[in-house]
C-alpha cells in the first residue's frame, strides 16, 4: 500500500536526520579541538519498483564518513615540539600503553598534529597518550637505511632531559713557523715544543705534544727538523714520559719563491717507522691516539699553510682541531624535514632521530580512532614511509599546532536545513495518520 511506504519513507527520514545531527553536533563540539576533521552524512534515495499506476516510496539510506582529507588552518604555539604537517602526509604516533608494556610491538597510529612533551621517562607524548615515533640516527648523527613499509624501523622518541653528549677529536690542523735560524751550522739547536689539547672518546681532555728538533750541519743550513709527537693517554716508561706515537724527518725548501715551504715530509726511522704515512696530495699524516687514528694535517708539500721555516722565530699561528668536552642538554627542535635536533651549551648540535610522515592511497579510508589518530585500513591502502618534504608529502612546522577543520557557521546552518528537514518528514507521518484515520473512518 503506498499510504503506507509514505510512512515508511518518513520514519527513515527521521532517522536519516537524526544521524545528521549527530554529526553536526560532534562537529560544533570539536570546533576548538586541534587536528580534529569534520564529519560528513551523505544521502541517499532508496529506489523500490512500482506497479503501474502506483508508486512506492523507498525512502533514505545515509552514510557517514570522517573527511581526514580536509586540513584546519595552522596556528603557532610556543612549544618547539608541538607539531603540524604542512601538506600531504601524516605523523607516525603509537599509544603509551604499548611503549610502557615495552615489549617491541608497537601498534602504528597516523596524527596530522600533536602537542608532544616528555614524559617523566623522556618519550615525547601528547596530553591523549600519544607518543611520537621516529627513526633513531647512528652515533655520527646520520640517518641508518630501514624498510619503508614496515614499522621495523620506528622506535618511541625518548630525550633526556639529564642527557650529555661530546664529541671525540680526530683531526688536527697544525699552521706553525719553525725559526730557519736553528738550522744553520752556528745554531744552539734548541728544541721547540708545542702543546695541544684533545678530547678522547668520552669527551675527557687529553694532549698531544710536539717536539721539533732542529739538525745543525758542521756547515751551511740543513733545512731539517725532527717532529716527534707524543700522546698523554698512552703508556709512560719508566721516566713518566708517554710513548712517542709519531716521529717524522721535515724538510723544507729553501729556493727562491718556494722558500720556507715543506719540500719533503718522511718517517723518522723508516725501518721502524712510527705513525702513519704523510700524504704530499692532502698534507695529512695519520697517527693513533689512545682513542683511534687522528688526522694530523701539517700541510701540502710546497704550500705557504701548514708547517713552514722562514725567519728566526717560533710561532704557532693557527692550531684548529675538531671535537668537544662534555655538555648538557639545552634544548630540542625539530626541523622542517623531521630531524630532532639537541643542543648542547658546549655550542653542538647533534641529530637524534628522524620523524618520516605516512602516506596512504586513500587518506579517507583510514580508521578512526581516539584522540585525532586513525589506523591503516584495507579501505586506505598499504602504508609508506616518506622522508618529510621526498615525494608527494608536505613538510613538517614545529611550534605548531592544526586547527579543528569545522566551519561553525556552515555547521549552523545545516544545523536549520536539518531541524526543517526532520520536522518536514514528522509532518508527513502526521498527514498519514490523518488519512488513515480517515480511511477508517469510511466503514462509520
Amino acid at each position: 500500500m503506498t499510504i503506507s511506504s509514505s510512512l515508511n519513507a518518513s520514519v527513515a527520514g527521521l532517522a536519516a536526520n537524526a544521524s545528521r545531527l549527530a554529526t553536526i553536533s560532534d562537529n560544533i563540539s570539536n570546533s576548538a579541538t586541534y587536528g580534529y576533521k569534520r564529519a560528513a552524512t551523505d544521502f541517499q534515495s532508496m529506489v523500490i519498483q512500482s506497479g503501474q499506476g502506483t508508486y512506492s516510496a523507498g525512502g533514505v539510506r545515509i552514510t557517514t564518513s570522517r573527511l581526514i582529507d580536509e586540513r584546519g588552518a595552522l596556528v603557532s604555539t610556543s612549544n618547539p615540539t608541538d607539531l603540524a604537517v604542512r601538506g600531504r602526509g601524516m605523523l607516525p604516533v603509537t599509544s603509551e600503553t604499548s611503549v610502557a608494556v615495552n615489549n617491541g610491538d608497537n601498534p602504528l597510529f597516523l596524527s596530522t598534529t600533536g602537542s608532544f612533551r616528555p614524559d617523566a621517562q623522556g618519550f615525547l607524548r601528547t596530553p591523549g597518550g600519544l607518543v611520537l615515533l621516529g627513526v633513531p640516527a647512528a652515533a655520527d648523527g646520520t640517518i641508518p637505511n630501514y624498510p619503508r613499509d614496515s614499522v621495523d624501523g620506528l622506535v618511541p622518541v625518548q630525550i633526556n632531559a639529564n642527557q650529555f653528549a661530546g664529541e671525540a677529536t680526530t683531526r688536527v690542523d697544525l699552521s706553525v713557523n719553525l725559526p730557519a735560524t736553528s738550522t744553520r751550522e752556528d745554531s744552539a739547536g734548541e728544541v721547540e715544543t708545542l702543546s695541544v689539547e684533545y678530547f678522547d672518546n668520552l669527551g675527557a681532555s687529553s694532549n698531544l705534544s710536539f717536539s721539533f728538533t732542529p739538525t745543525v750541519p758542521a756547515n751551511g743550513a740543513s733545512n731539517e727538523w725532527t717532529m716527534v709527537i707524543s700522546d698523554s693517554e698512552t703508556d709512560v716508561d719508566a721516566n713518566g714520559v708517554p710513548d712517542v706515537v709519531g716521529e717524522y724527518t721535515l724538510l723544507f725548501d729553501d729556493s727562491r719563491g718556494g722558500g720556507g715551504t715543506l719540500a719533503n715530509v718522511d718517517f723518522a726511522n723508516p725501518g721502524t717507522p712510527v705513525g702513519g704515512p704523510y700524504d704530499p696530495l692532502t698534507g695529512i699524516l695519520t697517527i693513533a691516539v689512545d682513542g683511534g687514528p687522528m688526522e694530523i694535517n701539517i700541510g701540502e708539500l710546497g704550500s705557504s699553510l701548514g708547517l713552514t721555516q722562514l725567519s728566526d722565530a717560533f710561532a704557532p699561528v693557527s692550531i684548529s682541531k675538531n671535537g668537544t668536552p662534555v655538555g648538557s642538554l639545552t634544548s630540542v627542535e625539530i626541523d622542517q624535514n623531521g630531524f630532532v635536533r639537541a643542543s648542547f651549551d658546549i655550542g653542538i648540535n647533534r641529530v637524534l632521530y628522524q620523524i618520516p610522515l605516512v602516506d596512504v592511497p586513500n587518506v579517507n579510508g583510514l580508521e578512526t580512532l581516539d584522540q585525532q589518530s586513525y589506523r591503516v585500513t584495507p579501505e586506505s591502502g598499504t602504508f609508506f614511509l616518506w622522508d618529510a618534504g621526498d615525494g608527494p608529502t608536505g613538510d613538517i612546522v614545529s611550534s605548531a599546532l592544526e586547527e579543528s577543520a569545522t566551519d561553525v557557521a556552515g555547521e549552523l546552518t545545516e544545523l536549520i536545513q536539518t531541524q526543517r528537514a526532520y520536522s518536514s518528514n514528522a509532518k508527513v507521518i502526521q498527514t498519514v495518520d490523518e488519512m488513515l484515520q480517515e480511511t477508517t473512518n469510511i466503514k462509520r
